[in-house]
Formats: C-alpha cells, structure tokens, sequence
C-alpha cells in the first residue's frame, strides 16, 4: 500500500468516526464514554494523517 492510499483510507475512517459521533449525539440515550472513545478514535487518527503528510 503506497503512502497516499493508506492516508486516504485514513481520511475515510475519520470521516466515518465523525459521522458516529454525529450521530451518537443526536441520541437520546448517547453514551457519554462511547462518545469520548469515538472521539479519541478520531483524535489518533487526525494526528497520524498530520504525521504522515508531513513525514
């Protein structure tokens, strides 16, 4: 897998991470841990896309 296919196939995991927490909000009976961890899920995966697009 060349570099620049596994950032995108990061930057569909984010985009897909941040759709959950979207949704997860929006729920009535939203589990505040689920939502951090999906957030945290997010944060890592931000951060390694930055580190990789600059390396």
């Amino acid at each position: 897998m060349s570099l620049t296919s596994h950032i995108e196939e990061l930057k569909k995991k984010h985009k897909s991470l941040s759709e959950a927490v979207e949704l997860a909000q929006r729920s009535p009976s939203a589990d505040g841990l689920r939502i951090a961890d999906l957030k945290k899920q997010k944060l890592r995966l931000k951060e390694e896309i930055t580190r990789l697009s600059t390396a």
